[in-house]
């Protein structure tokens, strides 16, 4: 007898001795043919513009404890990575960014959700990699057509945001640089003028849902956003309007998180 087949066959007999020390007949003993445990729904948040996966920390947490696996990284240039910031950063460097999370990490059946700026980041990971996305969620978020930017995409009685564009950075008037963190911090310019190709049959087809938020007394159709949920209902997506300020996932995180996981 060979010594690998010697080696099957011991371990062969301490696993039978060990079923009949503990009442198992060989049947019951652990099978490669098992059914692995069922997998975690997967949530990716992306941030919008000037901000930072730190601003989904509380969400992500919530949802955690509920058996969710939950990713929150912060986009080229921002958040923690706000020192590393370049003119060159633009909107598929942020694409990029959520590409290759996801490819790195081997996420599948991804629930993809974007606030603000990000819809347009999400758009385009949708129209890169369909095949890992589950659902596309746009919180707040601008739901762009192929060839918008940003800019392009605004309304047209939207502030002036050029007037605080320094250096190739938007800083917002809000900003102090001393602030300590967890802050918003300028953001490349160049993310809110490229154009985003939308053009991926296959994109096309996944489910998505719109979330906006409405302040206290205010009409829906005089949000930012509302056009948002007019393209979301001309293509049948779901559409959820809750009350709230523009940072629902800060300012009503169990809220947040209990829509976000019963969103199918």
């Amino acid at each position: 007898m060979s010594t690998s087949a010697f080696h099957y066959l011991l371990t062969w007999i301490c696993l039978l001795c060990a079923a009949a020390a503990s009442g198992q007949t060989p049947s019951a003993l652990p099978s490669a043919n098992q059914t692995a445990p069922p997998q975690k729904p997967v949530m990716l948040f992306v941030h919008g513009a000037s901000g930072g996966g730190w601003q989904f920390k509380q969400v992500a947490a919530l949802m955690e404890a509920k058996g969710w696996k939950t990713y929150r990284p912060s986009l080229s240039g921002l958040g923690e990575h706000f020192h590393t910031a370049t003119t060159n950063i633009g909107l598929s460097t942020h694409i990029e960014d959520i590409v290759n999370l996801i490819l790195f990490e081997d996420l599948r059946d991804v629930n993809l959700l974007g606030h603000s700026y990000a819809g347009f980041v999400i758009a385009g990971v949708a129209e890169r990699i369909p095949e890992r996305i589950r659902h596309v969620i746009y919180l707040d978020a601008f739901l762009p057509l192929d060839g918008e930017s940003l800019m392009t995409t605004r309304r047209p009685d939207a502030p002036d945001s050029t007037k605080n564009v320094k250096d190739g950075f938007l800083v917002r008037p809000a900003m102090k640089a001393s602030a300590p963190p967890p802050r918003q911090v300028p953001q490349p310019f160049k993310t809110f003028t490229e154009t985003v190709a939308l053009k991926n049959p296959a994109a096309a087809k996944i489910p998505r849902t719109v979330i906006l938020t409405v302040a206290k007394g205010q009409r829906a159709e005089a949000d930012t956003f509302y056009f948002s949920t007019v393209r979301a209902r001309d293509r049948g997506w779901p559409v959820h309007i809750i009350e709230g300020d523009h940072y629902p996932m800060l300012r009503q995180p169990e809220a947040t998180a209990a829509l976000l996981m019963n969103i199918k």
